[in-house]
Parts: structure tokens; sequence; C-alpha cells
């Protein structure tokens, strides 16, 4: 059994309208979410790409593994900060 507030008007009208609302900031919060991860993996990139071009420019084997450990602190950063519990 339904009870009207005023015609055409229930509760459970309510109740929808208020869990739009709730979806909706979900959503916002994931698309906020994604927006910082791709913030993220686009500075990885500009810090790769520089120290690159600034450093180690001729050195294959140093460039790679200063590479790889860049790769490794923005992944533990990630973890650490992003990552949901």
């Amino acid at each position: 059994m339904t009870r009207a507030i005023a015609p055409g008007c229930t509760f459970e009208g309510v109740a929808r309208v208020a869990s739009y609302g709730s979806r909706h900031r979900e959503k916002r919060s994931v698309i906020a979410r994604n927006a910082s991860i791709v913030l993220y993996v686009a500075a990885l990139v500009v810090v790769v790409v520089a120290v690159d071009v600034m450093f180690f420019r001729n050195r294959f084997w140093e460039r790679l593994i200063v590479n790889i450990g860049i790769v490794l602190v923005f992944g533990a950063f990630y973890l650490r900060f992003f990552k949901s519990p």
C-alpha cells in the first residue's frame, strides 16, 4: 500500500528520486577517480620522457633501468594513495 503525499505523488516516488541522487553522486565520484588516474598516468609519461631526454639520451641500458625504477616508484605511490582499501 502506498500513501499519497499529494495527488499523483507517493513515498515510492520520493525514494526513487533519492536513489537517483545517490547514483548520480556515485557516477560523478567514479568519473573524478578515473580522471585522477588518467592525470597520474600522464604525469608518469611526462617524467619518464623528461628524464630520458635530459639525462640518458644515448645510453640504452641505463635508461631502461631508470625507467623501470620510475614506473615502480609511481606504482608504489598508486598503491599507497589511489587504491581503495
